[in-house]
């Protein structure tokens, strides 16, 4: 039982965005953009590509697909990017990829 306390403590740590685990996650990202060599909006829907590819979670599609429209990218971009990579990565997770971008903003929305 301990050991699932232990876990439960550190998956919420993670999901609340807690510090360690946050400031690792926080470092991974430093200079990102500027050594991928894109411009904003190609790097953005780069990255949302890459979720899908990966069946990330719903705060992961928060974070980019938020930053992509806070950097002024038509939601019809991120649409063609799913569209794009659909033969790629299977319908089934530009699918599920889907449903989380709405799950992670309708949450958003609860909230505020």
């Amino acid at each position: 039982m301990a050991d699932d306390k232990t876990a439960t403590q550190t998956m919420k740590a993670l999901a609340d965005a807690d510090a360690p685990v946050f400031e690792t996650l926080a470092q991974m990202q430093l200079d990102t953009f500027e050594r991928s060599g894109l411009d904003p909006e190609t790097y953005l829907l780069a990255r949302i590509a890459a979720l899908v590819a990966t069946d990330a979670a719903p705060a992961s599609y928060l974070l980019n697909v938020g930053a992509a429209a806070a950097a002024g990218v038509p939601v019809e971009k991120v649409q063609g990017t799913l569209v794009a990579i659909a033969p790629v990565v299977g319908s089934a997770r530009v699918v599920s990829a889907a449903g989380k971008i709405v799950d992670a903003f309708d949450l958003v929305e609860e909230e505020g």
